[in-house]
């Protein structure tokens, strides 16, 4: 009677079943899985957040340095003989790169180009540097001899008070063409402007207008998928923000062919002979496809006809803009945070969760700058 007893004890003592670890494992193994679907949301969540933030923040920084350039277009002098915006003399506004040394990479590199990726613009900024040529300057010449700036406070002493060494200033007249030139040495007391730059694509008469100019051309570098910004200068171009893999600028503008700006007579442009007449009656009226502004296709501006000349040319059709719109396209520079879909991602990636990719991201946004809408 004790030994049977003590063999029903052992027999309860020899440990689970291998049914029971067999439920016991299975019951372990789906709460782990459960806590690791929850960790893991997490865990993605940690990778991404941080490329959607920088994504974003390139965004802000490449959407606000080209609406501030782009609202600024077109503004021209406020003192002296010639005020006004500058589409009263040429456009401000050129869908190619303009500059003493565009890049390469920049696409349209002289003038007469227009590419979907490129755009330049000018404008006269807050300055005291404004005046007019006193006698007439030849393409060749290496120095202006100026009129004395208005509102110098000492003008017997220092007539041009406002001009200084490396500024970059901006040579035009009422007949379209314009030129920009490096200030090499300022002689107040003569009313001399000496420069560097190459040799100027008009011979401007007196009266004709300098001032100091900013220019500004944004384009994408393919090579380095990086926005790029050159001044117009000898200096070379900067980046703005990394990994733009697209950036497109699209125009519209007045349906109807200008009409302006008309010299006064005496004086041709490309739109009037020096009698008055009206010469550029073949330009092409537009049907209107944006409330009342009309698409100007990059064909359109590159066919002529052509005003200003030497590097400085550009096509009539540029004085119909009033409107532009930008398009940017924004990647993470890693490719195991973009997937394979060819709709979010330019350049696919290996990335195979949803919640561990970072799609593409693609701003757009349109400008209508003020300085170049006056006459409407």
């Amino acid at each position: 009677m004790t030994r049977s007893r003590n063999r029903r004890r052992g027999g309860r003592e020899a440990g689970y079943s291998l049914v029971e670890l067999l439920v016991s494992m299975g019951i372990m193994v789906t709460v782990t899985g459960a806590i690791f679907a929850l960790v893991d949301p997490g865990n993605a969540a940690t990778q991404t957040q941080p490329e959607v933030q920088d994504m974003h923040q390139r965004m802000r920084v490449a959407t606000d340095t080209l609406f501030k350039d782009l609202m600024m277009a077109g503004a021209g002098p406020y003192q002296g003989p010639v005020t006004g915006s500058l589409m009263g003399f040429f456009a401000p506004i050129l869908p190619h790169c303009w500059g003493n040394a565009c890049p390469t990479a920049a696409g349209g590199v002289t003038s007469g180009t227009a590419v979907a990726s490129t755009i330049s613009m000018v404008y006269i900024p807050n300055t005291y540097s404004q005046t007019t040529i006193s006698d007439p300057m030849p393409p060749s010449s290496e120095e202006l001899k100026v009129n004395p700036q208005p509102n110098c406070p000492d003008p017997s002493n220092n007539p041009l008070c406002g001009f200084h060494v490396k500024d970059e200033l901006i040579i035009f007249d009422t007949s379209g063409h314009f030129d920009t030139f490096t200030v090499t040495e300022v002689q107040a007391s003569a009313g001399h402007l000496q420069h560097r730059g190459d040799d100027l694509s008009y011979s401007y008469a007196s009266g004709a207008s300098v001032t100091q100019v900013e220019s500004h051309t944004y384009y994408r570098d393919p090579t380095t998928n990086q926005l790029m910004h050159y001044d117009g200068s000898d200096n070379p171009a900067q980046a703005i923000a990394d990994n733009v893999v697209g950036l497109t600028f699209e125009y519209f503008g007045d349906p109807n062919p200008p009409i302006l700006p008309k010299p006064a007579l005496g004086i041709a442009n490309c739109l009037y002979d020096a009698t008055g007449t009206y010469i550029a009656s073949g330009m092409t009226a537009l049907t209107t496809g944006d409330g009342s502004l009309a698409p100007l296709p990059l064909s359109m501006l590159r066919d002529g006809p052509w005003c200003g000349g030497g590097n400085t040319q550009f096509d009539a059709d540029l004085f119909r803009v009033r409107k532009i719109r930008v398009t940017i396209r924004i990647q993470t520079p890693n490719a195991v945070l973009r997937g394979t879909d060819p709709l979010l991602f330019l350049n696919p990636g290996s990335a195979k969760s949803g919640q561990r990719f970072v799609p593409d991201l693609i701003t757009r946004f349109e400008v209508s700058p003020r300085n170049v809408n006056l006459t409407r």
